[in-house]
C-alpha cells in the first residue's frame, strides 16, 4: 500500500489510489514471452514432396432430354417412346451411379397433366435431379 505526506498534518496517511505500475510489469513480461513462444508453435517438419501432376477424375452425369409434345407423345432423347415403358426405363436409369439429369422439354400446349406423369414417375424411382428447359425470349 503507498502512502503520501500530507501537507496539513505532516503525517503519513495511506494513498487510496491503485498503483499500476507493477500491472503493466508483468503484462509486459507477459508479451514478451508471447512473442518468443509463438513462433515455436508454427513448426512444422520439413519433408521434400515429390512432384506429380494430375486432374480430378469427374464422372459427369448422362442428360437424358424427355420431350413431349402438344399432342402428349413422348420422346426419350428425340426418339419416339411408349409411356407404358416409361417406368421401367426411368428405373433402369436411377440405378446408375452417378444418377442421370433430367430435362423435361414440354410444348406449350401440353396438357399440365402429362408433365405431372412425367415428373411423378422419375419421383417414384429416385431420380432428383429434374429440370425444365425453355426458349428465352
Amino acid at each position: 500500500m503507498a502512502f503520501h505526506v500530507s501537507s496539513k498534518t505532516g503525517r503519513h496517511q495511506p494513498n487510496p489510489e491503485i498503483n499500476m505500475v507493477p500491472l503493466i510489469d508483468v503484462m509486459l513480461v507477459l508479451v514478451i514471452i508471447f512473442m518468443v513462444t509463438a513462433p515455436l508453435m508454427t513448426h512444422a517438419v520439413k519433408v521434400d514432396l515429390p512432384k506429380a501432376s494430375s486432374q480430378r477424375n469427374e464422372v459427369k452425369p448422362q442428360t437424358i432430354s424427355l420431350s413431349i409434345d402438344a399432342s402428349g407423345t413422348l420422346y426419350w432423347n428425340k426418339e419416339k417412346a411408349d409411356w407404358a415403358a416409361l417406368p421401367e426405363r426411368l428405373k433402369a436409369e436411377s440405378a446408375k451411379n452417378p444418377q442421370p439429369e433430367l430435362h423435361i422439354r414440354a410444348d406449350e400446349n401440353t396438357a399440365y397433366k402429362k408433365v405431372a406423369e412425367l415428373m411423378s414417375e422419375a419421383s417414384k424411382v429416385g431420380l432428383t435431379k429434374i429440370g425444365f428447359v425453355t426458349d428465352p425470349k
